[in-house]
């Protein structure tokens, strides 16, 4: 039989900064009401100046490995979705590799 693939563990990461609607509404023209009555967001987290999205990455990944009881050497791909990049090229998955 050919290989399988399986989730062993996930994992989630939050960066501090929260920026709230009523602080949103104090840079462009909407409401609290508004954005929540549309979307049904009432916050958001906010990357830190410098923070790349390898950075937040990994810190899910390890939480990942943790509750997956594995080590970074253990892990045969990475798969990372995003629509802010570290950079263009290479793909920020490889940075995330690097990292752990």
């Amino acid at each position: 039989m050919g290989k399988r693939s399986f989730i062993r563990g996930t994992g989630s990461y939050l960066p501090e900064r929260v920026l709230t609607n009523d602080e949103l509404s104090t840079m462009v023209e909407t409401t609290d009401s508004w954005i929540q009555e549309r979307t049904g967001i009432k916050k958001r987290h906010i990357a830190a100046d410098g923070e790349l999205t390898s950075d937040i990455a990994v810190q899910a990944a390890r939480r990942a490995l943790d509750a997956a009881g594995m080590k970074p050497e253990e892990i045969d791909l990475i798969v990372l979705a995003t629509t802010t990049p570290d950079q263009t090229f290479p793909a920020t998955a490889t940075a995330v590799q690097a990292k752990l």
